[in-house]
């Protein structure tokens, strides 16, 4: 199961920049997954609900953007969606492609909750 390798990765980049950021912890990490990576939704949340407790991202969620195939026609221009097994343009049956997207695997966004507490009155708001 080679998400739970992509999911440490995830996770370490994540812990890296949310650490700089003097975050508290993590809230969210948002990725995007192309169709063509192979990757397994349900392992790749499996592997993140096995690695995150006892981590900054203990109860975070993995929202997953799901990134269709799409490729370019070097024949006639078409850009056209496909599966992983059907790349042939579907109008010139052309085998001259592209691939535009679809092999996608990149950490979108991380929302953290900071250290400071947006509740607790800062020493000059607290004297006035």
């Amino acid at each position: 199961m080679h998400e739970m390798g992509i999911t440490q990765g995830i996770l370490d980049a994540s812990f890296e920049a949310a650490e700089a950021a003097g975050a508290k912890r993590i809230i969210d990490i948002r990725i995007s997954v192309g169709e063509l990576t192979e990757v397994v939704d349900f392992a790749l949340q499996f592997a993140f609900e096995a690695l995150t407790p006892g981590t900054l991202a203990e109860g975070a969620t993995l929202t997953v953007n799901h990134v269709s195939a799409r490729s370019h026609c070097n024949a006639c221009g078409e850009d056209y969606e496909h599966d992983r097994f059907q790349m042939v343009c579907p109008r010139c049956d052309g085998f001259d492609v592209s691939l535009l997207q679809g092999r996608e695997l990149q950490i979108d966004s991380i929302e953290t909750e900071d250290d400071v507490e947006d509740d607790v009155p800062s020493p000059e708001t607290a004297q006035e």
